[in-house]
């Protein structure tokens, strides 16, 4: 189904996010998602298949936007540690601006079903790749060790900033995510051992 895109695409995956933050996917009836969005229940079904549809859909337009707007920004940067600075930064501010999406993205999509698991994860190739870039630059610059095993640096990236919003999402946004940009990034570019190159 090709979706017509436009104002009630928006408001119902806007609508989308706050009532499966509110209640989680699986009570997240089609009539609550209509209801917010201010459309007929029928509506839904122009643009959507079901239920699952909207979830990945959601997840479609708000990585895709996030991708594509973290990929221009990371662009402008001309060293490694800038641009990880900047991957870091803008994943902790998209989801620290909204904390429905936050809820959404670390809790209901983590779903168990195979095919929705698999839709996720073609969704997500695009950010893992804006990650892929980065490490193989920095081994290229000798920013990183040359022997580094770029998918266990991708792993280790993701999986931190994943921990870290998870973390917050849990605590119900008591901390501010953006203020653990730089300790994360120091984190992730020194180790464990807290020791800094000198130059």
């Amino acid at each position: 189904m090709s979706k017509r895109k436009g104002q009630k695409f928006d408001k119902i995956i806007d609508a989308a996010v706050l009532v499966i933050a509110k209640h989680g996917f699986h009570q997240a009836q089609v009539s609550k998602i209509a209801k917010e969005a201010g459309v007929a229940d029928g509506t839904i079904y122009l643009y959507f298949k079901n239920k699952e549809d909207i979830l990945i859909s959601l997840f479609q337009e708000k990585m895709g936007s996030f991708v594509e707007t973290s990929n221009l920004k990371i662009k402008q940067e001309k060293t490694i540690e800038d641009k990880l600075n900047v991957l870091i930064s803008s994943h902790f501010a998209q989801l620290e601006r909204d904390y429905h999406l936050a809820v959404v993205t670390q809790l209901e999509l983590r779903q168990s079903k195979v095919e929705l698991r698999q839709r996720i994860n073609q969704v997500l190739k695009g950010y893992l790749l804006l990650i892929d870039e980065i490490v193989q630059e920095g081994k290229k610059s000798g920013t990183f060790h040359v022997d580094l095993d770029p998918l266990l640096a991708r792993q280790m990236i993701f999986g931190t900033l994943d921990e870290v919003v998870s973390n917050w999402v849990m605590s119900e946004g008591k901390f501010s995510l953006t203020n653990q940009t730089n300790t994360v990034q120091e984190m992730l570019l020194h180790g464990l051992t807290g020791k800094k190159e000198r130059g």
